[in-house]
């Protein structure tokens, strides 16, 4: 409980800021076989709620929770996440999550639409980058955010970022969206929450 807050605290210090337009709870997996998941998740949230309510965080949120997870932090505390950052990409199209974070008022963030990197070899999405005379790594952040998904691409390159940001100037066409909608199998190329209770 108190080691989440003294971390905010201090981020907000190193970063010479007064508040955070986001915080979020990384993993929903306790660190320490002294507490359980559930009561790790519990606490943490509790001082996230804390930082919130003092308008040290404007918005709080999770990352890599599954619905279980959600649910049981509900039961738990008072606030419901604004936010739950999760896997995203052609190959991991976590659906059920995605109508649940919606059903509940959570805004759903997808990291990883590139698969880190995984989509390149792909003849799908070769195939629709050639149509639209888009780049693969455009065609896939344009169908997240197409499909209602808040998207994080990361990169470090100057001219990959700038890349990254031009996706507003075109859609994706039933067809296409139908195509990248079909390459899921389940693969995560990041963490995989599944087997944490």
């Amino acid at each position: 409980y108190k080691s989440a807050k003294t971390a905010c605290l201090k981020s907000c210090s190193l970063m010479g800021v007064q508040y955070f337009d986001l915080y979020l709870m990384h993993w929903p997996e306790a660190q320490k076989p002294s507490c359980s998941n559930r009561e790790m998740r519990a606490e943490t949230w509790r001082s996230l709620e804390e930082l919130y309510e003092e308008g040290i965080c404007r918005s709080i949120g999770v990352s890599n929770f599954l619905i279980h997870h959600l649910e049981q932090l509900k039961e738990d505390c008072s606030v419901v996440p604004h936010v739950n950052q999760v896997e995203y990409h052609p190959f991991q199209q976590p659906n059920d999550l995605i109508e649940y974070c919606r059903k509940e008022g959570i805004v759903f963030e997808g990291y990883s639409p590139l698969a880190k990197g995984q989509v390149f070899k792909n003849p799908v999405v070769q195939q629709i980058a050639e149509k639209h005379k888009r780049t693969q790594a455009q065609i896939c952040i344009r169908w997240s955010i197409q499909n209602g998904v808040v998207t994080i691409p990361k990169s470090v390159k100057k001219n990959r970022i700038w890349e990254n940001c031009q996706v507003f100037g075109f859609q994706l066409d039933e067809a296409d969206m139908v195509a990248l909608g079909g390459l899921h199998d389940g693969r995560h190329v990041s963490w995989d929450p599944t087997n944490v209770h």
